[in-house]
């Protein structure tokens, strides 16, 4: 299966990323890739809570999802839109932040809500709180396709190897790890998490990766790390986007995640075990 990594660089203006999104997805397909994957809030990556109340749309309502589906259809390819920001009728009124598997019919196969919130203070200047405007999911989603099952998640769930480790032990084989890390963390831990859930779970992880410094109509502009990477089950990085958007192309094997579960069946060595 080839697979298509987008490395985006979005604003805050859904209406304004949409198209050049439109125009990666159709590049991607247009070079042999089967399955493509988006980064972490592909419509809309914005800190004020105010503006995403004027931008964003519920699920039935948005444009960027709708646009994405037609698009898997006319391509005919498997998409993984990496996650969007959603309203909800959440009670407090906070967002979903949800990735999404489209088939080549154009049909959601199945969906997903970051369950793990990146509430951080990285340094003094820098911090986040995304618990105050997303609401955060409670259920892993392993969906399958015909070319192998897969584990959803996004971006912040990549510090819970507890999560990889059930999903993989439901049978998923590729590991989806969209993102928007931040550029501190991301120097310092991007690349090993990714390779160390691999390793874990004899997965393939592809994470495709927000980059650069992102554009904002109201409120502070943000900057992604990118990086989107593609890393296979025995944890060589196959594929590194780089920090600029683009495309990345990286053909998977299914028959190596049974290769590195063979060599070592950790994923099924579990042993109970008293304290701390």
């Amino acid at each position: 299966m080839r697979t298509a990594l987008l490395q985006l660089n979005v604003t805050d203006d859904p209406a304004e990323n949409l198209p050049g999104t439109l125009e990666m997805v159709a590049e991607a397909a247009s070079g042999g890739a089967g399955f493509v994957l988006t980064p972490e809030v592909t419509n809309c990556l914005s800190s004020s809570r105010a503006w995403q109340e004027k931008v964003l749309s519920t699920e039935t309502d948005d444009p960027t999802l709708a646009a994405l589906r037609e698009a898997a259809e006319t391509h005919g390819i498997w998409l993984l839109i990496g996650s969007l920001a959603l309203t909800s009728e959440d009670p407090d009124g906070r967002f979903a932040n949800r990735s999404f598997l489209i088939d080549p019919a154009g049909d959601i196969v199945a969906r997903y809500d970051k369950i793990h919130m990146f509430d951080v203070e990285v340094s003094e200047t820098e911090s986040y709180r995304e618990s105050a405007g997303f609401r955060p999911g409670r259920e892993a989603i392993c969906a399958e396709t015909p070319f192998g099952s897969i584990g959803m998640t996004v971006c912040y769930d990549l510090r819970f190897p507890t999560l990889y480790r059930k999903l993989a032990q439901a049978g998923a084989q590729v590991l989806t790890i969209p993102a928007a890390f931040s550029p501190v963390t991301g120097e310092a831990h991007w690349r090993p998490l990714l390779q160390a859930r691999a390793i874990e779970c004899g997965a393939y992880v592809l994470a495709p990766a927000q980059c650069g410094t992102h554009r904002a109509h109201e409120g502070k502009e943000r900057s992604t790390h990118g990086h989107s990477l593609a890393v296979a089950p025995w944890g060589e990085v196959l594929a590194d986007g780089g920090d600029a958007p683009g495309i990345t192309f990286v053909d998977i094997d299914m028959a190596d995640v049974e290769r590195a579960r063979t060599r070592v069946p950790s994923l099924w060595n579990d042993r109970e075990f008293d304290g701390p």
